[in-house]
């Protein structure tokens, strides 16, 4: 019996952190289109240096919500999942920086800020969500 519950803890974890990630991509993704969709920036292949500052922005809000997420959703240690999902973004930053390097799709320093805000955004959001869980006690 021991070794099912672990397995389902093992389970729990690796979902917890899927879905972290899955919520910051899809954010992240859905603002692309929404914003496109509405005038509001141009098709991602057409950015220009601000709409890349204003791109970067708000995928570390998104970062900080994944993260958040994916502390909300773990069976225990929530600070640790925030981090993993940290962590597998910046392996993503990471794999998208040498990708497209010299693909020009961009500056150099996008997805090297990327992967540089990584892991604070992780932390800030697997703290959000320790202190909005924690309870004081008068």
């Amino acid at each position: 019996m021991g070794e099912t519950h672990h397995s389902r803890t093992i389970g729990r974890s690796v979902g917890a952190v899927f879905g972290g990630v899955a919520a910051g991509s899809i954010l992240s993704f859905g603002s692309d289109v929404g914003l496109h969709a509405i005038g509001a920036f141009p098709p991602i292949g057409l950015w220009t240096a601000p709409d890349f500052l204003v791109g970067t922005a708000y995928r570390g809000v998104y970062m900080m919500v994944g993260c958040y997420f994916a502390a909300w959703l773990a069976p225990n240690r929530p600070m640790r999942h925030a981090l993993f999902g940290g962590g597998v973004a910046l392996v993503l930053s990471l794999v998208g920086a040498l990708t497209t390097w010299d693909n020009g799709l961009g500056p150099h320093w996008y997805p090297l800020a990327l992967a540089a805000l990584a892991m604070p955004c992780a932390w800030v959001g697997g703290r959000l969500h320790t202190v909005r869980t924690t309870r004081v006690v008068a």
